[in-house]
């Protein structure tokens, strides 16, 4: 899915196949650099996520929830694909640290797909 506006963060897919993060723990890769451009001043960034494991609107107030906590995050959306592959974009004035959003979703108790 590269090139049409996700960022591959070369992590690999973990699934339990044992529902949402809700019902069961997850496993968790590691992430990449964050390669994100610096937006102009007054402009804001987004940075689009793909997020295994969300099945409800619980599980994306979860994520929102955790990915919000981080400094300099403005909006986070989520597009829910139940039981799939989610994406969640992260809006804010300067890019936001990839590893900071891995962190926040494991939290949340998700985890980062392969954009792959």
């Amino acid at each position: 899915m590269t090139g049409q506006g996700f960022q591959d963060l070369g992590l690999q897919a973990t699934s339990t196949g044992g529902g949402c993060a809700c019902c069961s723990p997850t496993s968790h890769g590691t992430a990449a650099t964050d390669t994100t451009a610096v937006p102009a001043k007054g402009e804001t960034v987004s940075a689009q996520f793909l997020v295994e494991g969300m099945t409800c609107s619980h599980c994306v107030r979860s994520v929102t929830e955790e990915v919000s906590a981080i400094d300099g995050v403005s909006d986070v959306a989520v597009d829910l694909q139940a039981g799939g592959v989610s994406t969640v974009t992260v809006s804010s004035a300067a890019p936001v640290d990839a590893e900071l959003v891995r962190a926040a979703v494991e939290e949340a108790g998700y985890s980062l797909a392969s954009a792959s």
